[in-house]
C-alpha cells in the first residue's frame, strides 16, 4: 500500500484512524505538500495549555483584519475569528462561515450561503449583516485594507433571503471562492471596530494581549466546529530571534515554533523529542528593487541584478536544500498555471555586465538593506550575493537593519531590500496582491499596463487552457521586467514537541496556514 493510497483512503473515510496509523507506520506519510508525523493522525485529546513560540511579531501589531501584515497577528486573529472560506491542506477552498456557494453563468454573480447555528463570543447570533459588514470593511474609498485592490472588482454585496449573500462583480472571476478565503476576510459583529479586543466566532476567546510580547486566549466552550479547538487555552510568546526561539522549544518552554532557521533543521531532526513539519508551497524570498526611483527605474539595471546571483549555491548553502530554485516570478511549481516553458535563469556575470553596458555603465554600486526578519538566513544570502554580484560589475554594500522595525521602516521604503511572501492559493491572488499597479502591497512599486490588462482578462475567463496561456505570459512579464529578484522558494519549516498531535503540512503559510491553534491537541 502506498502513502498516496493511504491518504486517499483516509480522505474518503474508508479506513479508520487506527488502521491508517498501523499502515502508515510501515511507509511513512508524504502528503501533497510535505511530510506528516504519525501522531498527526492520532485520536484527538482535549485539555492543556498550548504554548507557541512565534516569529513575526511587533509592539505595533494589531489584530485588525485590515492589516495583519505578519505571522503573529495573523495566527492570533484566526484564534479569535473565523474566515468565510478555508484553504485546506490540499490547497482547496472548503466551507467555513460560508457553508456553500455557486456561481451564475459568466461568474459575475456568486451566491454564498451563511452557516447557521454560529454565535459570536458575546452571544450574538451570526447574521448575514455581519458578513456584509465584515467584507465591506475592505471596500470603498475610505478603506485602508491591504486587500482593497483585490476586492475592487466587487460592485455590489447584498442580502438574498434570510441566509444568503449575493456578490456582484464588474467582470467574471472563476477563482472568487479562493479570494474569499483571504486571511484578512475575518468576520466580526456588524459595527465592531475594537481591534485590540476582538470579538469573533473563533475557537478561542480573548483574555490577555500584549502586542509583540504575549497573548493568552481561552477555549470557546460554544465553538461551532465539533472537531476543532481541543486545548483549554493558547499562549503565544513572541520570540523573533531564531536562536532564542529554538532554545525555547528544546527546553520545553513552548510546544511548537514557527520559521525554523534552515541551518538548524538537520540538528533538530536528530532529537527524539521533536517533530519537524516541512511544507512545500508558495513561500518565496525576494530582493526588492524600487522601480519608481533610479537606478531601478531602468530595466537593464534590474536585469543586471537578476543575472548576477548564484541561485543553486544559495539554495544549497542558506536553505540547506529545503526549497526550490526561483525564476523571478512568484508562482510555484505546485500551481496549476505554473509556466514550465520558461527557461530557468542561472548565474551569468557576463550577462550582468552586458545589461550594465546597455544602461551606460561599467560598474554599479548599491546598498542592500537586509535583516533575518526578512527570512531566516537573509543576511547569509545577502553576503553570498554580495560576493557573486561583484563578478558582474555590481558592488553591493549590506546595511544590516534591526529586526523589530524591519517591516515598518524598511520594507517598501528602502530602494533595495530583502523580503518574503507566503504565497497565495491562486496565481491571480498572488499577482493581484503584490504585482498589480494599484495593489497596496506592490512592494517594488512596479507598474506595467500590459500586465494589469492581462491580469483582469485572465481572471474573468472560464476556459482553463486560455487562462493557463495568459498566466504563463504574466509570469514571463514579471520575470523579465518586474522589480523583484526571486532566487528561491523556501519550504515552510515548523517544529513541535512530539506531545503535539494533529500537526499536518499545509501549502499556505507556517503553522497549518495560521490555523494551528484550533487544529492540534496535546498528548497526555
Amino acid at each position: 500500500m502506498t502513502d498516496k493510497h493511504l491518504s486517499q483512503l483516509i480522505h474518503n473515510a474508508q479506513i479508520s484512524r487506527r488502521g491508517f496509523i498501523t499502515s502508515a507506520a510501515a511507509v511513512g506519510i508524504t502528503t501533497a505538500y510535505g511530510f506528516a508525523p504519525l501522531n498527526a493522525f492520532a485520536a484527538p485529546k482535549k485539555g492543556g495549555v498550548l504554548k507557541l513560540g512565534m516569529s513575526g511579531g511587533s509592539t505595533s501589531d494589531t489584530m485588525s483584519p485590515l492589516i495583519l501584515s505578519d505571522w503573529v497577528p495573523m495566527n492570533q486573529a484566526y484564534m479569535l475569528m473565523n474566515g468565510l472560506i478555508e484553504i485546506d491542506e490540499n490547497n482547496k477552498a472548503v466551507p467555513e462561515l460560508f457553508s456553500a456557494w455557486e456561481a451564475k453563468p459568466g461568474a459575475t454573480e456568486w451566491l454564498f450561503t451563511v452557516r447557521d447555528g454560529v454565535t459570536f463570543h458575546n452571544g450574538k447570533k451570526l447574521a448575514v449583516e455581519d458578513i456584509i459588514y465584515s467584507i465591506n470593511l475592505h471596500r470603498g474609498d475610505k478603506s485602508t485594507s491591504a486587500i482593497k485592490t483585490q476586492l475592487a472588482s466587487i460592485t455590489d454585496i447584498k442580502k438574498q433571503g434570510d441566509n444568503q449573500v449575493l456578490v456582484t462583480l464588474a467582470s467574471g472571476n472563476a477563482d472568487l471562492p479562493y479570494l474569499m478565503a483571504d486571511y484578512h476576510l475575518l468576520v466580526v459583529p456588524e459595527g465592531f471596530t475594537d481591534w485590540l479586543h476582538p470579538i469573533g466566532t473563533g475557537g478561542f476567546i480573548f483574555d490577555q494581549y500584549q502586542p509583540g510580547v504575549r497573548s493568552y486566549f481561552k477555549r470557546n466552550p460554544n465553538y461551532w466546529k465539533p472537531d476543532r479547538a481541543f486545548v483549554d487555552a493558547v499562549e503565544v510568546l513572541v520570540i523573533n530571534d531564531p536562536t532564542a526561539r529554538t532554545n525555547a522549544l528544546i527546553s520545553g518552554q513552548v510546544h511548537a515554533i514557527n520559521r525554523i532557521d534552515f541551518k538548524t533543521v538537520d540538528f533538530l531532526k536528530r532529537s527524539p523529542m521533536l517533530n519537524i513539519i516541512r511544507s512545500s508551497g508558495g513561500q518565496h524570498f525576494t530582493f526588492l528593487m524600487d522601480c519608481s526611483v533610479a537606478p531601478f527605474n531602468d530595466n537593464n539595471i534590474r536585469m543586471a541584478i537578476k543575472e548576477g546571483i548564484d541561485r543553486q549555491k544559495i539554495l544549497d548553502t542558506v536553505l540547506r536544500g529545503y526549497g526550490q530554485l526561483g525564476n523571478d516570478h512568484p508562482i510555484p511549481k505546485t500551481d496549476r498555471f505554473f509556466n514550465h516553458q520558461l527557461e530557468q535563469r542561472t548565474f551569468d556575470p557576463d550577462k550582468s555586465k552586458f545589461y550594465l553596458k546597455k544602461a551606460g555603465l561599467t560598474e554599479l554600486k548599491l546598498e542592500l538593506s537586509s535583516s533575518d526578519a526578512a527570512f531566516a538566513g537573509a543576511l547569509d544570502a545577502a553576503a553570498l550575493y554580495q560576493q557573486e554580484a561583484q563578478q558582474g560589475g555590481v558592488q553591493i554594500s549590506i546595511k544590516r537593519q534591526p529586526a523589530d522595525s524591519y517591516w515598518e521602516d524598511v520594507w517598501m521604503k528602502a530602494p533595495f531590500s530583502m523580503g518574503y511572501w507566503g504565497g497565495r492559493p491562486t496565481a491571480d491572488q498572488m499577482f493581484s496582491t503584490a504585482y498589480q499597479s494599484t495593489a497596496k502591497w506592490n512592494d517594488t512599486h512596479w507598474k506595467n499596463e500590459k500586465f494589469d490588462t492581462l491580469l483582469v482578462q485572465a481572471r474573468s475567463l472560464l476556459d482553463e487552457s486560455k487562462r493557463a496561456e495568459i498566466y504563463g505570459e504574466l509570469q514571463s512579464i514579471v520575470r523579465d521586467d518586474g522589480g523583484a529578484m526571486i532566487p528561491l522558494f523556501g519550504d515552510y519549516l515548523d517544529a513541535s514537541n512530539k506531545k503535539v498531535g494533529g500537526f499536518l503540512p499545509h501549502p499556505m503559510f507556517n503553522f497549518m496556514g495560521g490555523r494551528l491553534a484550533e487544529r492540534v491537541w496535546l498528548e497526555a
